[in-house]
């Protein structure tokens, strides 16, 4: 048993490491793009916005989106007010030039387990614009965010365009660690895209034509999933249109959000995250999630271990060191793109909330529900 063990452990080791390294070596290869601004757009985009209780947050996002380097009569701008209950709604129809629509004026069904995904079909039927792009409510980008985008669409035609999400922070440990593993996500999403190994994507920043949401069928197939408005169907559109998806690595692209403020709202949304992992049909993703948690399971499995045999506290702290060592080596080029390396001095320690982390949200986005945005999710 001891052997089988032992063996286990290094083939997991041994796949984590090749994992990661592959990973960098994806991130290193995708080319960073940095779009001709003195070019003149020609493509109509629409900007959907879905929000649900968002009335501190919704003001300053369309004033960054009304601010936008991009011809008006090219782009137009829809909310969709998913049941708010407070001033929401009232503040996205005050400005000019947007269209603030209400999802219960569509929908007649008194529950839904996909709000969000039925809220962007609606206002794709609702809108005429080429290129669809989507955001989060409480997000943030800079003037230029709109034109990177669709220049890199005009350039490549490519069907699905994935864009950096980034967490604002100010310092505080929890927030510095929420950063990091989300910066970490968006250097595997870069890979992913630069060795064709993969599908992720982040609905807070993705682009796509309407021509290939209705040629896949919108979110047909997924609608009765609460989350993967973003990932699933950007499988499904890279299974129609082989390799025209990618991931723009582009500094003006990047879209700004805040951490979770609180413990509990972290594990919601990381269990959110999680709870999409057995509907992929790409399977190269579930066997990726698979070896993720089982290397990250031999830590409390030694830690249990080394109680009874003093070996296993040596190999608990061999193996802290390589998984710390190779995550850094991910982390340094990515977080170097995104001018975070300073977040990297405390790597290490944080490694004490990023094992139980991942251990809860994977099991617990499997077997449970869920809270968002004030509702039981299953």
């Amino acid at each position: 048993m001891l052997n089988l063990f032992i063996f286990i452990a290094v083939l997991l080791s041994l796949l984590y490491a090749v994992l990661i390294l592959y990973y960098r070596d994806g991130w290193l290869r995708l080319p960073e793009y940095r779009a001709d601004n003195t070019l003149t757009p020609i493509t109509k985009v629409s900007i959907l916005i879905p929000a649900r209780n968002e009335e501190a947050n919704i003001g300053p996002l369309l004033k960054d989106i009304m601010a936008q380097y991009y011809p008006p009569e090219l782009m137009e701008v829809i909310v969709i007010d998913d049941h708010s209950t407070d001033r929401t709604a009232d503040i996205a129809s005050s400005f000019k030039g947007v269209t603030c629509i209400s999802l219960s004026d569509f929908t007649e069904a008194k529950f839904l387990n996909a709000y969000k995904k039925k809220a962007i079909e609606i206002a794709i039927q609702q809108s005429n614009g080429e290129l669809i792009i989507t955001t989060d409510a409480d997000c943030r980008m800079c003037q230029y965010w709109v034109r990177s985008i669709v220049r890199y669409y005009e350039t490549y035609r490519h069907q699905l365009i994935a864009s950096p999400v980034l967490f604002t922070t100010d310092a505080r440990w929890f927030q510095t660690f929420q950063s990091i593993d989300f910066t970490a996500m968006q250097g595997i999403t870069g890979a992913l895209s630069a060795t064709h190994s993969g599908t992720m994507c982040n609905g807070a920043n993705l682009a796509y034509t309407r021509k290939a949401f209705n040629a896949v069928n919108g979110f047909n197939g997924i609608d009765d999933i609460a989350s993967g408005d973003d990932m699933l169907l950007m499988h499904k559109i890279e299974q129609r249109f082989p390799r025209k998806t990618s991931y723009l690595k582009c500094k003006d692209a990047i879209v700004y959000t805040s951490p979770m403020p609180t413990l509990k709202t972290f594990l919601q949304q990381r269990t959110r995250w999680a709870s999409k992992a057995n509907t992929f049909e790409d399977k190269r993703i579930t066997a990726v999630l698979a070896i993720v948690y089982l290397f990250n399971l031999l830590f409390p499995v030694l830690l249990i271990a080394s109680f009874f045999n003093n070996q296993s506290i040596s190999a608990f702290i061999f193996l802290w060191l390589l998984k710390t060592a190779l995550e850094v080596s991910l982390l340094l080029p990515v977080s170097a793109f995104f001018h975070k390396k300073k977040e990297l001095t405390y790597f290490a320690l944080l490694q004490f909330i990023h094992i139980p982390y991942v251990l809860y949200a994977g099991l617990r986005g499997q077997t449970g529900t869920y809270e968002w945005k004030g509702r039981q999710v299953r």
